[in-house]
């Protein structure tokens, strides 16, 4: 009989399907329907220190005491982190899959503040969702400010620690071998940035498509190969652009422990869910599978014959001859 169940950061799933954070997993009634769907985890809507801000921006330009802003913040900051301790609790309590919270800061001294508080509230996991854009004309180390990021805050909480990073550096897999060094888990590929557009009609800068397309996955596929056959002892969960079953069997053939599914869940119902689990149970069953571990990196960049197919950065041959319409 096949079996699904994988080790991810530590936990234990009773599939990779992991339904990530989103607007699909902000209340505890959305959790328990992800449950019963048939979810082997889920990552809970994130905690934005940003939107804390913006909504403490927001009371101030009401206030009839401007002086007041300290308080307002602080406020405003203890009642959310209240609200989010309470899914947090809730959707650990109804639901008997894992339940990770997830957290996005910018300023170092929150991550641990806010990490501890969710510990406290039952979470099974953290995930770090850590988006840093340099623009300074000076530059940052960007590495090292995400493993200071991660060694606070791994130091402080004793459930595992998982951090989704973007595809913006100049190398991976020195970052995930960093970050594996400061104390991660498993880490997230790859976190979605937000969408921008240009309206020509208005002049005015808008928001792009926020959804992952099929032509996400070959970019996610490339690095999930390379990371896990270049780095040991740290999970990989795939996220952006897995849309399909076939999609799964393929992250986890480059070497992905777990999928994020979110696009494909927004455009189908819960009920993909299902539907991916019973396709790749019969794929690993024509296939004589009996677990995902006896595929997992089956062609990831250590074990691949042709290291080259991971390597290549241009059409070479492919494009030589072809002839535009």
């Amino acid at each position: 009989m096949v079996n699904l169940e994988v080790i991810y950061a530590g936990l234990k799933l009773r599939n990779p399907f992991i339904v990530s954070s989103s607007g699909l997993t902000n209340t505890v009634e959305k959790c328990i329907a992800l449950n019963k769907a048939g979810a082997g985890a889920i990552v809970l809507k994130s905690l934005f220190e940003e939107q804390l801000d913006i909504m403490s921006t927001q009371y101030l330009k009401t206030s009839d005491y401007p002086e007041a802003e300290d308080y307002i913040k602080q406020y405003v900051q203890a009642e959310r982190l209240e609200e989010y301790k309470t899914l947090v609790k809730q959707a650990s309590e109804a639901c008997d899959i894992p339940i990770i919270a997830s957290v996005n800061c910018y300023h170092n001294g929150q991550w641990t503040k806010f990490a501890r508080a969710i510990q406290d509230a039952g979470a099974s996991a953290l995930e770090l969702n850590v988006s840093l854009l340099d623009t300074s004309k000076e530059g940052i180390n960007v590495t090292q400010a995400h493993v200071d990021i991660v060694r606070s805050v791994v130091k402080e909480l004793s459930i595992p620690v998982i951090v989704k990073i973007g595809e913006n550096h100049d190398n991976l897999v020195h970052l995930v071998e960093s970050l594996k060094g400061a104390g991660a888990k498993a880490v997230v590929l790859f976190n979605k940035y937000y969408p921008v557009d240009i309206n020509i009609d208005t002049l005015q800068m808008t928001v792009g498509n926020i959804f992952s397309r099929k032509g996400d996955l070959s970019h996610m596929l490339r690095w999930v190969g390379v990371i896990s056959g270049k780095t040991s002892n740290i999970d990989i969960s795939a996220s952006t652009g897995v849309l399909e079953w076939e999609d799964v069997v393929k992250v986890i053939l480059s070497g992905a422990t777990t999928v994020q599914l979110c696009t494909t869940v927004y455009e189908n119902g819960n009920d993909v869910i299902h539907q991916m689990e019973t396709c790749l149970e019969a794929w690993m069953d024509k296939q004589g599978f009996d677990s995902l571990a006896e595929f997992r990196g089956k062609l990831n960049y250590r074990d691949i014959e042709d290291q080259s197919f991971y390597e290549r950065t241009q059409f070479m041959k492919y494009f030589t001859n072809r002839e535009s319409k």
